[in-house]
């Protein structure tokens, strides 16, 4: 994507960033995409690391795969999936990083305010 700022976007852009997002939003669909990180995996692999449900972990990689996330490939009497784009791994750690820092810096607030607080 050109570097544009986001006022300067065309609002079709924003629309498919943010349908992007969307997709990423569910945490089923993030613990598949976990679990493809290391190869691809067939539906009863991915169903037995995650747990889910074999209907609602079809209904999950048919999204992922629309998207572009995921691609399907048919090996014998299974259909194989794997990441289309490992950059999604990046952007992952870069929100994860983003947590972790919120959630160090919200411990230090609240230890500073316990320490403050007069104990009863």
């Amino acid at each position: 994507m050109p570097n544009t700022k986001p006022s300067e976007a065309d609002p079709s852009v924003l629309v498919a960033i943010a349908d992007y997002f969307k997709v990423l939003s569910e945490a089923s669909r993030l613990q598949i995409l976990s679990c493809l990180k290391s190869g691809p995996m067939n539906v009863m692999e991915i169903a037995e690391a995650t747990g889910l449900g074999q209907a609602n972990l079809s209904k999950h990689l048919k999204v992922l795969t629309q998207a572009g996330l995921v691609s399907r490939q048919p090996k014998g009497t299974s259909a194989y999936y794997e990441i289309t784009d490992p950059m999604i791994f990046e952007l992952c750690e870069i929100v994860c990083d983003r947590i972790s820092q919120r959630l160090l810096q919200q411990t230090q607030k609240l230890k500073i305010l316990r320490d403050k607080t007069p104990i009863f």
